[in-house]
């Protein structure tokens, strides 16, 4: 074995039922959807389709999801939209979000001087219920709350339905970057009310480029950029007809397969987290305990300090990340991480292995060799 892929939540491989589906729709529906003529028709019809069976699995109509380029778009067009269009003077968010919603909050402070509070977490990374109860009832501006689902670093799982209910509670509107979650855990959203979801189909074996928003009815949402008035007039662009009809196909065997997928991974992860304890007792978890993030993410901190953790392991055909790989240029370390660890643990080696249905035992048992091969074990 030469090489083994453990960065899923980085990128998912696509599957082969999702390049099949697209390949075909390259070749019947090069028609621009927004044509009025049979091969448009053709092409809307797919786009449509797509529209309406990706809002069925989260109990939506399909009048609600508006096509993107992916989750940073997605994340921008709610937030933009939230401050210039909704009349949001405040913004509640914490510091461990992804950058497309930490960097877009921090332009919108500068450009529109709105008022960003940042609520506690505590030494495990979790957001503090309290903090945000207390920043909630601090002020009667209109507010936005934008807290992620599951975080794409260390994997802990926003109590969703309480964040949902104290917004609601406090008249607030509630954004999620679910970007983590999506495909992977069921979502109800006229149970679960959130406002605002975001969703990208390459962190499910979908193709990378193209990805949604949700935006419950009775929102208007104007665009970002301007030109033929695509997606309603919500999002200008010819849309991506074969990414889209991928993304659907690649949602569907998600939900399809789930339950049993979700217990394959799961049991992935704790043979590895347990492999890796008993190898090396003093490692960490970076978050909360194994039961309390997601099934498909564990952050570990090893009792080193070795810079070069993981360029040995991409040596070794072991592809792994110390953070999002969106910041992978970035010579700052983790921001999550900075959050809730203390100096001293900052500077371990900490590598966020993250699994899918894909993976197998045996590339496990090769990742553990190769650990004990750079820790000298």
């Amino acid at each position: 074995m030469n090489s083994v892929y453990l960065d899923n939540a980085a990128t998912t491989p696509m599957l082969p039922e999702v390049v099949n589906v697209m390949q075909e729709s390259m070749l019947a529906n090069f028609g621009n959807p927004s044509s009025t003529h049979q091969y448009g028709r053709k092409a809307k019809a797919a786009v449509e389709t797509a529209r309406k069976n990706i809002a069925k699995h989260f109990n939506v109509p399909a009048s609600e999801i508006i096509f993107t380029a992916g989750g940073t778009e997605a994340d921008n067009l709610i937030l933009q939209n939230a401050v210039s269009h909704l009349g949001v003077k405040r913004i509640i968010t914490s510091k461990l979000e992804h950058h497309a919603v930490l960097n877009t909050v921090q332009f919108l402070e500068k450009k529109h001087k709105i008022l960003i509070d940042y609520v506690r977490v505590d030494e495990n990374g979790a957001v503090v219920l309290d903090s945000l109860g207390e920043a909630l009832k601090k002020s009667n501006e209109k507010t936005l709350v934008s807290l992620m689902y599951v975080n794409n670093e260390i994997g802990n799982i926003l109590p969703i339905e309480e964040v949902v209910n104290m917004c609601k509670k406090h008249n607030a509107y509630f954004h999620s970057d679910t970007v983590q979650a999506i495909g992977h855990y069921p979502i109800d959203l006229q149970k679960t009310q959130i406002d605002f979801i975001a969703a990208s189909a390459h962190k499910f074996h979908g193709p990378k480029g193209v990805g949604f928003t949700y935006v419950r009815k009775g929102i208007a949402v104007q665009p970002m950029f301007f030109g033929g008035e695509q997606e309603k007039g919500a999002r200008s662009s010819t849309e991506n007809v074969h990414a889209i009809i991928g993304m659907d196909k690649a949602l569907s065997l998600a939900f399809e397969n789930m339950k049993e997928d979700s217990i394959y991974i799961k049991g992935l992860k704790s043979y590895f987290v347990q492999k890796v304890k008993e190898l090396i007792p003093d490692v960490e978890i970076n978050g909360e305990s194994f039961d309390e993030t997601s099934y498909t993410i564990v952050n570990l901190r090893f009792p080193v300090q070795d810079k070069m953790l993981l360029f040995n392991l991409d040596l070794l055909g072991v592809a792994v990340s110390g953070g999002s790989a969106c910041q992978s240029g970035s010579n700052k370390g983790s921001h999550v991480l900075r959050a809730f660890l203390n100096a001293e643990e900052v500077q371990k080696a900490s590598v966020r292995f993250s699994f899918s249905k894909i993976n197998t035992i045996t590339e496990i048992d090769y990742v553990l060799n190769q650990l004990k091969k750079i820790l000298k074990i």
